[in-house]
């Protein structure tokens, strides 16, 4: 199942003038574009498929930082870390698995409520 993000396409967006910015995964050495940046919404996940098969979870701060990291929660194997709830603790952004509540720094995919768990953290930028 492709849960990568579209918007709707209007002839105005294909105008050679018309500039959109795209979220780039760094994927194998490589940067990957995976969404247009309009499909990130600050404080909420979008789930997107990689070329790989491996799902990932992508989120934009208030700041319009980007985040990217595994979409699966190590503790119960389900794809739904994209769905969790975010926020701040001393300063760094996590996400809150929907399902147990474990906490993921999303800079480091440290698990903050058991330092010994991470999930994969991919590098993320947006590009015109």
């Amino acid at each position: 199942m492709n849960t990568r993000t579209t918007s709707p396409v209007s002839p105005a967006d294909l105008a050679p003038d018309r500039v959109r910015a795209t979220l780039q995964l760094r994927v194998g050495g490589a940067w990957f574009p995976v969404c247009d940046r309009s499909a990130l919404i600050a404080g909420r996940g979008v789930a997107a498929l990689l070329p790989d098969g491996r799902q990932v979870a992508l989120f934009m701060d208030r700041a319009g930082r980007t985040y990217a990291i595994d979409n699966r929660d190590p503790y119960s194997g389900a794809q739904v870390l994209s769905r969790g709830l975010t926020g701040t603790q001393d300063g760094r952004a996590f996400v809150a698995s929907p399902l147990l509540k474990q906490r993921f720094d999303l800079e480091s995919g440290r698990c903050l409520d058991d330092e010994s768990v991470t999930v994969t953290v991919y590098a993320s930028r947006i590009e015109s």
